[in-house]
């Protein structure tokens, strides 16, 4: 039942994160409101990295980053960074599907060899913070990006501004 509601949020959002990361123009990728801030590609790519992890998440309870490896796309073009967000989205899904719900309130660390970086924490808290509401949280900074650099943004949960204002 859990996993299932899980399942559910997690596709219904990455139709929402397609959405996004699909209005991102070429030649937005460098745009960055602030010198201190991630580029629009750097935001991009994070999010589609995070899609990555879910495997970590889902099917251990020691994800040490020490033994992960990935392969960053060319943020050049946002086709890039698209095929590897879908790359990475059928993974997650996977991940999601095969896991065991009896494992959702196991101890879960995240580790880069020995240093521990979070946790620990039920599987289930990491999930939903490190995986889900991370997401959610990059995505509301690419909408704010992608409006500074005076690009349009899809509606996610219904009509943005400039859709439903009256003109």
């Amino acid at each position: 039942m859990v996993k299932q509601a899980l399942l559910g949020e997690f596709l219904h959002e990455t139709e929402n994160t397609r959405k996004l990361l699909q209005a991102v123009p070429d030649t937005a990728l460098d745009y960055r409101p602030q010198p201190f801030l991630w580029s629009i590609a750097e935001l991009a790519t994070h999010i589609a990295t995070i899609y990555a992890w879910y495997d970590g998440v889902f099917s251990v309870d020691d994800f040490n980053f020490s033994n992960f490896h990935y392969e960053h796309p060319d943020s050049a073009k946002m086709a890039n960074i698209l095929a590897k967000f879908e790359e990475n989205f059928a993974q997650a899904k996977q991940a999601i599907e095969a896991s065991e719900e009896s494992t959702y309130m196991n101890d879960w660390t995240m580790k880069n060899g020995d240093k521990l970086l979070i946790g620990p924490m039920p599987k289930m808290q990491a999930i939903r913070g490190f995986l889900y509401n991370h997401l959610y949280h990059h995505r509301g900074e690419l909408v704010a990006h992608l409006r500074a650099s005076g690009n349009k943004v899809p509606g996610l949960y219904g009509p943005t501004y400039e859709q439903s204002a009256k003109g």
